[in-house]
């Protein structure tokens, strides 16, 4: 293991991204450093380093991230389901470590709404306090204890993992276990990033007979439908009417009422009033995509009284979700080309990375920390 690490820090709020080198500590018990193979950039990232999030900065950045085991620490010896780790494996692992003592954690077994020391990789382990290597823009990364660690699947790569990151078990949360999807049925997404399109593939998987996209740019949406994800298309971003395209998406829908289920991943807030629009009566929608808080908006409320909605709410993932976003991956790498949604940069070209996700150029980019000519 090389004693130090450079890593991608966000040095400030609205400030470019600073490759800095750091000391590679010796894993404590029941804690590892991996090497770092794939690190996501998210839309979360932009957020970030907007100051969307209240969080401490300098921070290395990186929620994203799968790699090979680099060091195990004392008691380390297997992964959370079991299976036997050691250096050299293949692995993913959770980005988050919630308390396991609040009221969440024990009795709503709803970690994702820990309100004790919730721990969250790449987003508020500040990069001047131990062990520094806690965000995956890294060479290398420090995993404490508790993280949810699982050994990838027999001809399974880091590779494999990466092109969904967070937006594949992000989208088992909200799309497999908050609404329910059933054969046959027509489903809205709205949003055409990693998350609509992990949506609209989970969504075609659990049975539903037509999967409508409503996103932008259409770059994204030109890259969705060569994976083979979703039926029909509409680009938000074309200038059309708003009541226009709602009309449009509800005459593909059976009877023309609407659609059984929408799920918004959009994170703009105006579309959640478009998306309850497109519902119809006794439907579905489930609100995925507003993970950081981008204001107000106005809705009509009357609608989902008078169409008695089934409204849910899906805030990032849990354990279950990532275990069976893991699980899945075979499944899915079966259909779908999941690698050719991917862009590629080396550590040294993140901030270049940050604003091709920032414009929409891409639909995943990538960064390789551990790449030769990095």
């Amino acid at each position: 293991m090389s004693a130090q690490s450079r890593a991608a820090v966000l040095p400030a709020f609205e400030a470019p991204l600073e490759i800095q080198s750091f000391d590679v500590p010796e894993p404590a018990a029941n804690s590892a450093v991996v090497d770092v193979e794939f690190a996501g950039v998210c839309g979360t990232d932009v957020h970030i380093q907007n100051g969307r999030m209240p969080i401490h900065a300098p921070v290395v950045l990186g929620h994203e991230t799968v790699g090979r085991v680099a060091a195990l620490g004392e008691g380390m010896t297997h992964d959370v389901l079991g299976e036997p780790l050691e250096v050299g494996d293949a692995v993913a692992w959770q980005n988050s470590i919630a308390c396991g003592r609040c009221t969440y954690c024990l009795v709503e077994q709803e970690p994702t709404l820990c309100t004790g020391s919730r721990l969250i990789y790449g987003m508020n382990q500040p990069a001047d306090a131990f062990p520094q290597l806690s965000g995956g823009w890294a060479e290398k990364m420090y995993l404490q204890p508790g993280t949810i660690m699982v050994k990838l699947p027999e001809g399974i790569t880091p590779r494999d993992v990466i092109p969904l990151g967070c937006a594949g078990p992000t989208a088992v949360h909200g799309v497999l276990h908050e609404v329910q999807i059933n054969f046959g049925d027509t489903v809205v997404v709205q949003g055409s990033g990693p998350v609509g399109v992990a949506a609209a593939i989970y969504a075609q998987l659990s049975g539903a007979r037509r999967v409508i996209l409503v996103g932008g740019p259409a770059v994204r949406l030109e890259a969705a439908a060569n994976l083979g994800v979703g039926h029909e298309y509409f680009d938000v971003t074309d200038g059309g009417d708003t009541e226009e395209r709602i009309s449009a998406v509800k005459a593909l829908t059976p009877q023309g009422l609407g659609a059984d289920v929408v799920i918004e991943c959009a994170g703009i807030p105006s579309a959640v009033a478009e998306g309850i629009e497109m519902c119809r009566p006794a439907g579905q929608y489930c609100v995925i995509g507003q993970y950081t808080d981008h204001g107000t908006t106005p809705i009509n409320p009357h609608y989902i009284t008078r169409k008695q909605l089934r409204m849910h709410g899906s805030w990032g993932f849990s354990p279950q979700h990532y275990i069976r976003y893991i699980q899945s991956l075979p499944r899915l790498l079966e259909q779908f080309d999941l690698a050719s949604l991917l862009t590629e940069y080396p550590l040294t070209a993140v901030n270049s990375a940050l604003e091709d996700v920032k414009a929409g150029r891409v639909m995943k980019a990538v960064l390789l920390p551990g790449r030769a000519g990095n």
